[in-house]
């Protein structure tokens, strides 16, 4: 397997394992109507074809070098640090707020300009006048995908209240056609649409987290290596023996 690596980032290689982001937006969070937002992978994608996920892909080489804003919480951080490359923290925060904006069209950022020439990934970002910001986002899961699959991905999935994106929250017109059927789905209902396994049990624990805003101290990380499967916490906490 080659691949390279510049500051965390694995190239595009696809036989390699790619870092990926995904964002979890969760709106009316306090409500008895919490919804989630989600969309629809096309039938002929070479990962999860038909399923509902939520928003996210993998970290590009140019992530790393785009500034932010406001960087991510600190515990955050320390989290992300744990069995990562040095600094890959940031990348993963970029590469969550730029899958955002290009699949649903929705911006998490501060008004502002960008001091230098822009990435061309991130021009359509820059002419809504904003700079990403990473303070919203909160590192809730992390799953290594199974060995055997055409894309193999170790993702962070990111959890932020639906009041820190910046305009309508229905409005989907600047998104790409990565995703169809964008929606905000009820928690109560959200089980009910074709999902792969991983997003079950990550909405498990967003439905746990409900009531509880700041960044968890421990992450569960769901890693599937090619000897065998682990399901652990990250800050060295053991899963109960019942998952």
């Amino acid at each position: 397997m080659s691949s390279t690596t510049i500051q965390g980032v694995t190239s595009t290689d696809k036989t390699a394992i790619r870092n990926a982001a995904t964002v979890i937006a969760l709106r009316d969070r306090h409500s008895s109507n919490p919804k989630v937002l989600m969309g629809q992978r096309g039938a002929k994608a070479a990962f999860m074809p038909n399923k509902f996920v939520f928003p996210g892909g993998a970290v590009d080489l140019a992530d790393a070098a785009v500034p932010l804003a406001e960087p991510l919480p600190q515990t955050c951080q320390e989290r992300l640090a744990e069995q990562a490359s040095t600094g890959l923290h940031h990348a993963l925060a970029v590469a969550a707020i730029r899958e955002l904006w290009e699949e649903t069209g929705l911006i998490l950022g501060l008004p502002g300009e960008w001091g230098s020439p822009v990435d061309p990934d991130w021009q359509s970002f820059a002419a809504t006048g904003h700079l990403p910001s990473a303070r919203a986002l909160q590192f809730v899961f992390r799953a290594l995908t199974p060995p055997g699959r055409p894309r193999r991905f170790d993702a962070r999935f990111f959890l932020v209240d639906a009041s820190q994106v910046t305009g309508d929250l229905d409005d989907f017109s600047r998104a790409s056609d990565e995703l169809s059927h964008l929606q905000w789905i009820p928690l109560s209902e959200v089980r009910s649409f074709d999902l792969p396994f991983i997003t079950e049990v990550v909405l498990a624990e967003v439905t746990g987290r409900l009531r509880d805003e700041t960044p968890p101290e421990s992450v569960p990380y769901f890693r599937n290596d090619d000897e065998k499967s682990l399901f652990m916490r990250l800050k060295g906490y053991p899963m109960p023996e019942d998952g």
